[in-house]
């Protein structure tokens, strides 16, 4: 009986494991198909993200109080529970004398365990990947397992230095290139936007003369509300923070910045008021997060209070971004000067690819997933230039988790939740201050350069 009752088990495991292999094939595309793992690195991340978000808000106050299931389960296995305590509430966060404040640094600490582990992965797979390209879309099975083992031996490491300190740092140069990096992303989804519904207007003509209005009306619509949220989250921040000279400052320089960027893509044909509009929001997004940072309750009214708000904006940003990064043809174009790798269709009366045909009904495709007509063979995938540059979008995605880490932690800044005057680390404030204040303009400068650069060299390319 004993014997029957493991067979049904084993057999039911073997059914669960075969029918999620199943379903991960139908989603993300079989290794076997020539696909690249991009989709496989992003839905890892897309993990880390929601171990980072469970550690921070459930297991670090289960730890640091002593209180919860979550602490009643780490209790149950003998010197587990002393091991984790001890790792989660070190002398450095016990160093704060307040309760709410262990509770931070303890959250926090449990955001950089799996966001680090993820961009030590990443990393590495840049590095295996540029050296042997195949590597990205192989053993996916395995690098789960070694991750999510990593996931649990990071529970035992202490806080400090290795999370609270090394990482910390590393994320905050790493999230303040991802910044500049989000403007290609924006700027790319911006123009395939405008693209698109252009397209569709033409289609829409070519079928009925007139008929395509509706789609640049839409289009003048989305730069209208575009550059209303923008003006209105100026105003915002005038009347809320504009209380100091600092914070006045970043206001209105924000402010020249969006004027800067319309007038230059105004004056010229390059660009479009779509992602100008789209860019100018985002200007505004980052004036919010550097005066959101400032250590002064007097300037500062969201000081000691929970920024929901920038935590929901970080996150979208951050999901569009991992979208952008596994689901886009034109990521690897963006991040490659060579442009490998382009989308390719095959038309019936040929086998032979063409690079030039893009489905620009599906702008937001996979390139290993375009269409065809033929089936993708291990000669096509085995080509000299698939797959080559797949450490770029590694290295993206190791931004990203640098990234992920500064918007749910507030860049590391630890707050008094009780006395809205008061900040913990100050310093560290101001120093955030200063690092997404340059990431903004180099931001907004490299944009305006996008619509310079043509005028002043007619003669080069710059499609990619």
């Amino acid at each position: 009986m004993g014997s029957a009752i493991s067979t049904v088990y084993l057999g039911l495991a073997y059914c669960c494991c075969s029918a999620t292999g199943n379903l991960c094939n139908a989603c993300l595309g079989t290794t076997l198909q020539g696909t690249t793992g991009r989709k496989r690195a992003v839905l890892l991340l897309a993990i880390t993200i929601a171990v980072a978000l469970f550690f921070q808000y459930k297991v670090a106050a289960s730890i640091v109080l002593n209180q919860g299931w979550i602490w009643k389960c780490y209790r149950t296995v003998p010197g587990m529970g002393k091991m984790v305590y001890k790792a989660w509430k070190d002398p450095y966060c016990e160093s704060y004398e307040d309760e709410a404040l262990m509770v931070q640094c303890a959250g926090n600490a449990g955001v950089y365990r799996p966001t680090s582990l993820a961009a030590l992965f990443f990393v590495v797979s840049a590095v295996a990947t540029k050296m042997v390209p195949a590597v990205n879309r192989e053993a996916w099975l395995a690098k789960y397992t070694v991750y999510f083992f990593g996931i649990f031996f990071t529970m035992l490491i202490p806080n400090a230095p290795l999370f609270i300190g090394i990482f910390l740092w590393m994320a905050r140069f790493g999230a303040s290139i991802f910044v500049l990096l989000q403007q290609v992303i924006l700027i790319d989804i911006a123009y395939n936007w405008n693209e698109d519904w252009v397209e569709k207007s033409n289609e829409c003509d070519r079928l009925s003369y007139g008929s395509g209005q509706k789609w640049l009306r839409a289009i003048v619509s989305a730069c209208v509300g575009l550059y209303s949220l923008a003006i209105i989250g100026i105003s915002l921040l005038y009347r809320h923070f504009g209380g100091c000279p600092e914070n006045t400052w970043v206001i209105t320089l924000t402010l020249l910045g969006i004027l800067a960027m319309t007038g230059f893509q105004l004056s010229g044909h390059e660009g479009s008021l779509l992602t100008s509009s789209v860019m100018s929001l985002y200007a505004t997004y980052l004036a919010f997060s550097i005066v959101s940072k400032n250590p002064n309750g007097t300037c500062n009214p969201r000081l000691g209070h929970d920024d929901m708000w920038g935590i929901i904006i970080g996150l979208a940003l951050t999901f569009l971004s991992l979208a952008w990064t596994g689901w886009s043809w034109s990521a690897e174009q963006r991040l490659n000067v060579e442009g490998v790798q382009a989308p390719t269709t095959m038309s019936p009366a040929s086998t032979t690819p063409n690079p030039d045909t893009i489905n620009l009904d599906v702008p937001f495709l996979d390139p290993d997933e375009q269409p065809t007509s033929g089936i993708v063979t291990e000669q096509n995938t085995s080509s000299p230039n698939f797959g080559t540059d797949l450490w770029k979008l590694n290295v993206v995605l190791a931004l990203i988790s640098c990234w992920v880490a500064m918007t749910l932690t507030g860049w590391g800044t630890i707050e008094d939740l009780d006395e809205s005057s008061h900040a913990a680390n100050p310093q560290v404030g101001r120093v955030n201050m200063a690092m997404i204040g340059v990431s903004q303009w180099t931001a907004i400068l490299l944009y305006i350069w996008t619509l310079v650069a043509p005028r002043l060299f007619p003669n080069r390319d710059f499609s990619y």
